[in-house]
């Protein structure tokens, strides 16, 4: 087992929703053993086959817990652990604890990735989709960029970083319009492509627009503050990631937290909710920056790089780009109908951001 390296695996989902490998279950029971507590019972509660990762839930003797195997590098993996014992140590931050080893170690290596125990928070509820639930998650990444500025990565830990690397994801959205364009109409009898083809330009113009504005913008007089200025973005929150439990929001799965102007993470929030009412609404949007403000003031300055941000095809390019990898499956009836939705949602889009776009301004902060 000792030069066991894990890789990602196949999985049938149509039989076993949740299937990890006989090897990588020998492997999670090795690691268990170097803990102090005594195993009950080991469930697995999420898998990344394509990936290389598996979350279980523990019974212990010490209560529930958390044992995660992390799929990024090991390098990668120090980093986030890094921060999550920053903000529950340092921060007093409501992130999960990390569990030591019988050697005071926060982690185990094995089959050539990182492994670790947290505890199991409970009770974790996911807030009410609405308006309110809105807030209380906007107010609660508010609070966690605010206690994640000034962290420090442990040694031989890689910095993980996106402060500098907004043009660059701005200008592969541009381009990669042109990959749909061209796979469209080499697969022009498939049922969505008229679709694509239809509203490709549009979208395409959307990200160059965006790109002019970033780059006319205060962006990188903002990104030269630095990362431990700005602190970690989650990457990856949402409604499953943040959670009302004991004293309040609890934020967890960290394992994906970068170096970032924190509003990245607002943009997602409000994309993805807004996709959810298939309609922007200028008043949600409003009520949920003004929460999110009240926990990590947004200068007026990161307010236009957040407007910027927002009229990006975020939502087009996120549900578009996997056509790359299989067309001949993606360009179906399905693809036409989202395609569809995303246009409509849009449509809504640039009232919204028109009406909140002069909200901050004369607001005077640093």
């Amino acid at each position: 087992m000792e030069n066991l390296q894990i890789v990602p695996w196949e999985v049938d989902e149509l039989v076993h929703e949740f299937f990890i490998p006989d090897y990588i279950t020998e492997l999670a029971n090795d690691v268990l053993q170097s803990y102090d507590f005594a195993v009950q019972s080991i469930e697995v509660v999420t898998t990344k086959p394509d990936k290389g990762g598996a979350i279980w839930k523990l019974e212990t003797s010490s209560g529930p817990k958390s044992l995660k195997l992390l799929h990024r590098r090991p390098t990668r993996s120090l980093f986030s652990l890094g921060a999550q014992e920053y903000l529950v140590n340092i921060q007093k931050a409501r992130v999960p604890p990390i569990i030591k080893t019988k050697d005071g170690a926060p982690y185990v290596e094995a089959g050539g990735k990182l492994w670790f125990v947290a505890e199991w928070i409970l009770p974790l509820e996911p807030v009410t989709k609405d308006l309110d639930g809105a807030k209380l998650l906007c107010s609660a990444l508010g609070e966690f960029h605010r206690l994640t500025k000034g962290y420090v990565p442990p040694q031989g830990a890689e910095t993980a970083s996106r402060l500098f690397k907004w043009p660059k994801s701005y200008e592969k959205i541009m381009n990669k319009m042109d990959w749909f364009r061209n796979i469209g109409k080499a697969y022009e009898e498939m049922p969505a492509s008229p679709y694509l083809l239809n509203v490709i330009d549009v979208f395409e113009k959307q990200a160059r627009n965006s790109l002019e504005r970033l780059n006319e913008s205060s962006y990188w007089e903002l990104a030269q503050q630095g990362n431990e200025y700005w602190g970690l973005v989650h990457q990856d929150y949402g409604w499953s990631n943040g959670q009302m439990g004991p004293n309040g929001m609890w934020i967890i799965d960290l394992d994906g937290v970068a170096y970032d102007l924190p509003i990245r993470d607002l943009t997602k929030l409000i994309t993805g909710t807004m996709a959810d009412l298939y309609n922007w609404d200028a008043a949600w949007i409003r009520e949920m920056i003004k929460s999110y403000n009240e926990e990590n003031p947004i200068s007026p300055k990161l307010y236009d790089i957040l407007m910027i941000d927002l009229s990006l095809p975020n939502e087009f390019y996120k549900n578009i780009k996997e056509v790359v990898y299989e067309p001949e499956l993606f360009l179906d009836d399905t693809a036409t109908a989202l395609i569809q939705t995303i246009v409509d949602t849009d449509q809504s889009k640039w009232p919204a951001l028109e009406e909140i776009k002069d909200d901050w301004k004369g607001v005077n902060q640093a």
